[in-house]
């Protein structure tokens, strides 16, 4: 994550409704919350904090509703929930992608707050994204488009063929991301691989615009299918729809029922509409 500027502290303490029955998000509902930079660059408040809670303490982000910017394809006051419900959906299939994100009261007024995840020390994006100066990606990579990278030249934009990736790239058709770019993975030093920014999701509508295209067109892997297959059942139940009716509205939750649903049936990673672009910009 980029480095937070400076702000002045504030404290308080708030207790929330925990999302998942864990240490880390008991510690981000309940804990206190202390805001002391602000990261640079992001187009919404996004406030860097400390959380502590029973003697254990932790960096997290802290996004109030407050300070979202209003998108016109998407309802204002709503991408703190969404950031929460595309956690709950990766919890859902066991992947982990999503680093732990509660719905809480704050500074603020009531936002998002996520977990800080700190990132390998090369920052390890070198061996996931890559814009490459031939016609096909190399062996291990998988290609994406071509790219302008200035005075008439262009580059093949590759990503790795790497399952962190791939099993990413599910999540996304999944949750509708409109959003999946580059500076959203963090590869951390121990090998897992987290991706953050999640606001612009769970569109009724297909919008998904992603970095993660070399799959397109490819069978879903077995264990995909497998995961897929958990989240209807989970959906049809009391649990997983149930807490996402709390976050979303009826036709979001019922257009992801049906995002997989036809996941499901046609087998196949999805590729772009041609209706709209299919990756978002900036890219990185």
């Amino acid at each position: 994550m980029p480095a937070p500027e400076r702000v002045p502290e504030v404290g308080l303490t708030t207790a929330g409704t925990s999302t998942a029955p864990s240490a880390d998000t008991e510690l981000l509902t309940h804990g206190q919350l202390t805001v002391s930079g602000r990261v640079r660059d992001a187009s919404n408040a996004v406030l860097y904090c400390t959380v502590e809670y029973e003697g254990r303490q932790a960096a997290c982000v802290y996004k109030p509703v407050a300070g979202e910017r209003p998108l016109w394809d998407f309802p204002d006051g709503t991408l703190a929930q969404r950031e929460v419900a595309a956690y709950l959906v990766s919890e859902a299939t066991g992947w982990g992608l999503v680093p732990p994100t509660v719905l809480r009261d704050g500074p603020y007024g009531e936002g998002m707050c996520q977990l800080w995840i700190e990132t390998a020390p090369d920052g390890g994006a070198d061996e996931l994204l890559a814009l490459v100066d031939r016609e096909e990606p190399g062996p291990g990579w998988k290609a994406v488009g071509f790219a302008d990278v200035g005075d008439g030249r262009t580059a093949l934009l590759v990503h790795a063929d790497d399952i962190r990736l791939r099993r990413l790239a599910v999540l996304d058709a999944v949750i509708n991301n409109a959003d999946r770019k580059g500076g959203h993975l963090l590869p951390t030093a121990d090998g897992h691989l987290y991706a953050i920014d999640h606001g612009v999701t769970f569109n009724a509508q297909n919008k998904l615009r992603t970095l993660l295209w070399g799959w397109a067109g490819e069978a879903l892997s077995d264990e995909a299918r497998e995961v897929l297959a958990r989240l209807a059942a989970g959906l049809s139940a009391d649990g997983l729809g149930t807490r996402l009716a709390e976050l979303l509205t009826t036709a979001e939750v019922q257009a992801l029922a049906g995002r997989v649903d036809a996941l499901l049936t046609a087998g196949l990673h999805p590729e772009p509409s041609g209706e709209w672009p299919a990756i978002p910009w900036p890219p990185i």
